[in-house]
């Protein structure tokens, strides 16, 4: 491929995740954004479901409240534009985030490889005003929320198996700053 393309998009990232579990169990659990903010505190603060969608999942839509571990705050909504399948689903946001998300799910032995291609603009205004200087930060602060991600999906895919002694699997990574949105406390940390 050569030359240069041009996309509407300030950010386009392209995360590679490897888990050990299946294409339907990553399915599962990334096809069902309203648990989020369970599996994944640290990023996601607030799920609220605005559509339940068709059968296929496409329409599907939620209010998110996010964040990484920069001390802002984005809230956005995610609708499926394609099936939830065990190859994957597409998304389109709106809100303080604006774009497309395409994750895609691969079996490799016992492992599923997850890519997740998001191409996403911002506009959240001071994000828009500050964006030319601090877009190397916002990057770090994507790369740091999705290696949580990976992390937490780790952590639920093991919770979700059967016979699992769920009191020897730590909780995932709480928010990294002060919200009115957070994961409880607790005396046991494994």
């Amino acid at each position: 491929m050569g030359g240069t393309s041009k996309s509407n998009a300030d950010y386009e990232f392209l995360t590679v995740w490897r888990v050990a579990g299946t294409p339907r169990e990553v399915m599962d659990i990334l096809g069902d954004a309203g648990t989020l903010p369970r599996w994944w505190p640290s990023v996601y603060l607030r799920v609220v479901p605005l559509d339940p969608g068709n059968a296929d999942g496409t329409g599907k839509a939620f209010s998110l409240h996010s964040k990484g571990w920069l001390p802002y705050t984005l809230r956005w909504r995610s609708t499926v534009t394609e099936p939830i399948t065990e190859r994957g689903f597409a998304i389109a946001a709106s809100g303080d985030l604006r774009g497309t998300g395409r994750w895609t799910f691969e079996q490799d032995g016992p492992e599923t490889v997850i890519t997740y291609d998001w191409r996403v603009s911002t506009s959240k205004p001071l994000l828009r005003r500050l964006g030319w200087l601090l877009k190397p930060a916002f990057a770090a602060n994507h790369h740091w929320a999705m290696a949580r991600g990976q992390e937490s999906l780790a952590l639920e895919l093991r919770r979700r198996r059967p016979g699992t002694d769920l009191s020897k699997i730590p909780r995932p990574a709480p928010p990294t700053f002060a919200s009115r949105y957070r994961w409880p406390r607790s005396t046991t940390h494994a």
